[in-house]
């Protein structure tokens, strides 16, 4: 099964996976936890210059390609091999990503975007995707906080450098992206306390996997 974890900046998705993980595993289950960009061997390469506050400079354009080469590279050599080996995969951030941020946040067209994340993943698409929501001024603030504490400011803070508005418009984008794909998009309230928003994750994926049981 593999499960992707969307959602703006702050939002928690790292803390959660690590918490699903957890419960996944006490359930006798395999799990591996990866992430876009820098998923892969080549990924990590292209994640240094993808969020690097150095690389304010980098054009829509080139920041979209460079975020499919990382996918191609993570389905191929990450992803799909685990998947095929019957291992649950936890992913931080996929495809819908790209669409929020580089089709809603930078103005590119979503349905051009769709299509080649489609040539990126191969024909492979999560099972589940859980949209963690939280307003936009409530994340931001969360990851600023987040980079100075871990000391991730420049390396990691090219996209908490965007105005609010960007975020903003990342968020709807979100929003108007899970209702074009209700199955496999479900909206998680992510403003409560952590433990909260975990059982709600917890419930949502035993019934997936019971579904598919």
């Amino acid at each position: 099964m593999f499960i992707t974890f969307e959602g703006i900046e702050g939002t928690g998705k790292s803390t959660q996976i690590a918490l699903l993980k957890t419960h996944l595993e006490s359930l006798g289950q395999r799990v591996l936890v990866t992430l876009e960009p820098g998923g892969s061997r080549i990924g990590a390469e292209l994640r240094r210059v993808l969020l690097s506050l150095e690389n304010r400079d980098l054009s829509p354009r080139a920041e979209l390609f460079l975020y499919l080469a990382d996918r191609a590279q993570h389905v191929d050599q990450v992803v799909r091999p685990a998947l095929d080996a019957g291992v649950i995969v936890l992913s931080d951030r996929f495809a819908d990503s790209t669409v929020a941020y580089q089709a809603f946040g930078r103005g590119l067209d979503p349905e051009l975007l769709h299509q080649l994340n489609n040539v990126a993943v191969g024909g492979l698409w999560p099972d589940l995707t859980l949209l963690l929501d939280l307003p936009p001024e409530v994340g931001l603030g969360r990851a600023l906080r987040r980079n100075q504490r871990e000391g991730k400011t420049v390396a990691e803070g090219r996209f908490e450098a965007e105005n609010l508005a960007f975020h903003g418009r990342v968020r709807q984008g979100y929003l108007a992206w899970a209702a074009r794909f209700p199955e496999r998009m479900l909206l998680v309230d992510a403003s409560g306390t952590p433990e909260a928003t975990a059982l709600a994750i917890r419930d949502i994926v035993e019934a997936r996997l019971h579904d598919r049981a």
